[in-house]
């Protein structure tokens, strides 16, 4: 892999898979906190069952606490931002400090949500944050390795989270378009028939998700 190493390689990868977590999983929360808002108290077991996380919450209201703001909780959305800030912090001299400082920001944003009477927006900046991070991203960093890693692994988690929520064909097969080369330019050993078992599977008619699910997951041999 050249000049990076195994472990950059792995930091990089969920690096990226982080960011894209945390930034579906927000417009996610945004869509089941308005049904929260108009009553359907119901939504967020629904909510749960579709990202694939357990049901800890004694009900709405503490769903709508803990699952943002909860640094106990593994599958809160500041759980999974912290972990992109660890790899992303070991990263500073890959990455570049503005590209870190995008990350140290959504952090300091989703604090100032847990603080607010209107977290929502908060989240928004959270984000613009994210998007920062990406553009930086493409705009900072000279090593294309180093770029295409990060985008596979956003790539990958993107496709892993729609599948999960059953997204529309046409939307499913896009998003795998635009994975392929980023895995391909990655520098990263892959498994090249899952990527040919992915497209197969995204274009039937009736797709079966969760094969989608286990064979994205299953592209990459990286540690977690």
């Amino acid at each position: 892999m050249g000049i990076i190493s195994v472990e950059q390689a792995d930091r990089l990868y969920w690096l990226g898979r982080y960011t894209e977590r945390v930034y579906t999983t927000i417009r996610l929360f945004f869509k089941s906190y308005d049904s929260m808002i108009d009553g359907i108290t119901e939504s967020y077991p629904q909510f749960c069952e579709m990202i694939d996380i357990p049901n800890i919450y004694r009900g709405g209201t503490d769903f709508m606490v803990r699952y943002p703001f909860d640094e106990t909780n593994p599958d809160s959305i500041i759980a999974n931002l912290t972990r992109a800030y660890d790899n992303a912090i070991v990263l500073r001299e890959s990455i570049g400090s503005e590209s870190l400082s995008y990350i140290q920001l959504a952090i300091y944003a989703m604090n100032q949500a847990k603080a607010s009477e209107t977290p929502l927006l908060e989240m928004q900046k959270v984000l613009d944050d994210i998007l920062a991070f990406m553009g930086n991203i493409d705009d900072q960093i000279d090593d294309e390795e180093t770029r295409n890693i990060i985008k596979a692994g956003k790539r990958i988690e993107r496709i892993d989270l729609y599948a999960r929520l059953g997204i529309d064909r046409r939307e499913l097969v896009r998003e795998v378009a635009r994975m392929i080369p980023r895995v391909e330019k990655s520098g990263l050993e892959y498994d090249e028939e899952k990527l040919v078992d992915i497209q197969e599977a995204v274009k039937c008619a009736e797709i079966d998700y969760y094969k989608v699910v286990g064979l994205v997951e299953t592209v990459f041999d990286v540690r977690k």
